[in-house]
């Protein structure tokens, strides 16, 4: 049943308002590649800039069982896919920033290259890619639409190994795409993934029967009661996540201002002492110097003293 939107009569085409659990729900995102092939090839092909001719055979390696419970501790909601037999892509669609993306995408990407049995030669080990699908900005101060990293020298950029790569497709920098990324339609993706309505969905969905295939898909999905009970599930725990890391940031920025304070009141006290110091030197300087005089008015004195009697 729709909670905000209406779905009518199994026709994704007259289904208005808004989408319950779009593509950004990660458990939605899964569920969308998992039930069809053609959605996953699609995405694929234009991910991985390769041919939809090209592409013999996709397959999810790691599929989880229907309305299976989550739990974060021990269940990860990546799509694991193998191309053509001969490479292995790894999928993950996020939406909170944990600050922890860059040592998390390359530890999945090393458990995944990790794919060499015992006894065979390393050079048979498979190609790696793992693919992030963020909704925040990666490196806000060096905003890209589409990012591909690898392994090279820091001196020449000469690759070290081809077979190992990281990408990160930055959904809200969609007007960065570039000419590259609008020929393999990776613009169209990030559109179809971020959409919330049912009439952003249908005029992307009518530029390509693929893209149509993603929206039946997300229809379906959405009309699944068990599919609507884990979205709704993961849409909680993200809530809940960043409602946690809005306090966290709120504690430490807290906690940042008192230190800058204890500072400035350290740095204050700092100086006060460092001028009570001095007046104290000033003071005991003046007092040597008072002290002086007094011993040379004494001198003086005596001399006069001492003359007056001679006189006398």
């Amino acid at each position: 049943m729709a909670k905000n939107g209406k779905l009518n009569n199994g026709d994704w085409r007259k289904a208005t308002g808004k989408i319950d659990y779009c593509m950004t729900n990660d458990y939605m995102f899964r569920m969308v590649l998992q039930s069809n092939n053609t959605v996953l090839k699609g995405l694929i092909s234009s991910m991985m800039h390769v041919a939809l001719n090209d592409i013999e055979n996709v397959e999810i390696v790691n599929p989880i069982e229907l309305g299976k419970h989550i739990d974060d501790k021990d269940f990860i909601l990546d799509v694991k896919v193998m191309l053509n037999d001969n490479t292995i892509i790894n999928l993950e669609m996020q939406v909170t920033n944990y600050n922890n993306w860059t040592n998390r995408s390359l530890s999945y990407l090393c458990r995944a290259f990790d794919n060499v049995q015992k006894g065979e030669d390393y050079n048979s080990a498979i190609p790696v890619t793992h693919i992030g699908f963020l909704d925040y900005d990666l490196f806000p101060k060096e905003l890209e639409f589409y990012s591909k990293y690898m392994l090279r020298n820091v001196k020449s950029g000469k690759i070290y190994n081809d077979k190992f790569c990281l990408c990160v497709l930055s959904l809200n920098q969609i007007k960065l795409a570039t000419k590259e990324d609008k020929k393999w339609h990776i613009d169209e993706w990030a559109r179809l993934f971020k959409a919330t309505t049912w009439e952003e969905l249908k005029m992307i969905a009518e530029k390509d029967q693929v893209y149509s295939e993603a929206a039946n898909s997300i229809y379906l999905q959405n009309s699944d009661e068990t599919v609507r009970a884990m979205c709704e599930a993961r849409q909680e725990a993200i809530f809940h996540e960043q409602y946690v890391q809005k306090q966290l940031k709120e504690l430490k920025e807290a906690r940042d201002e008192a230190i800058f304070h204890e500072q400035y009141v350290q740095k204050q006290l700092k100086e006060l002492k460092e001028d009570r110091e001095e007046a104290i030197l000033n003071e005991q300087h003046m007092q040597k110097q008072l002290n002086e005089k007094d011993a040379l008015i004494a001198k003086l004195q005596a001399e006069i003293d001492s003359l007056k009697k001679k006189e006398e």
